[in-house]
C-alpha cells in the first residue's frame, strides 16, 4: 500500500522528535483561518465542515490536523519545506504561527 502523501509523512516523522515546540509564537487560530482563507483555499479544503479538497492533491486541513503526533513542530516543519505540487508562500512567523493554531484547533 503508497501513502497517499509520502513527503507530509517524511516531514512529519522527522519532526516529531523535535519537541513540543517550546519557544515557537502562540498563533490566534481566527486570523489563521481568515489567512487560510486567502492563500490555501484554492487548494485545500481548510474548514473542518469540508472533507474534499478543490485539489485532489492536497489534503484537507482536518486532515492534517488528524495525522497522529501532528503538532506545532510538525506543522511548522511542513510550512517550511519546499513541496513540488505546492507554491513557495513566503510566511511571517506569526503568520505561521496563526495558521498553525487553525489547524491545530481543528483536532
Amino acid at each position: 500500500m503508497r501513502a497517499k502523501h509520502p513527503m507530509l509523512a517524511t516531514v512529519i516523522a522527522v519532526a516529531m522528535p523535535a519537541g513540543h515546540g517550546a519557544g515557537q509564537e502562540i498563533g490566534q487560530s481566527s486570523r489563521g483561518l481568515a489567512l487560510a482563507q486567502r492563500l490555501c483555499a484554492e487548494c485545500h479544503a481548510v474548514q473542518k465542515e469540508h472533507s474534499q479538497s478543490p485539489n485532489a492533491n492536497a489534503p484537507c486541513f482536518q486532515a492534517i490536523a488528524s495525522i497522529p503526533g501532528m503538532s506545532a513542530t510538525a506543522l511548522s516543519a511542513i510550512l517550511n519545506t519546499p513541496h513540488r505540487a505546492m507554491p513557495n508562500i513566503m510566511l511571517a512567523a506569526y503568520e505561521q504561527a496563526d495558521i498553525t493554531a487553525y489547524i491545530m484547533g481543528l483536532k
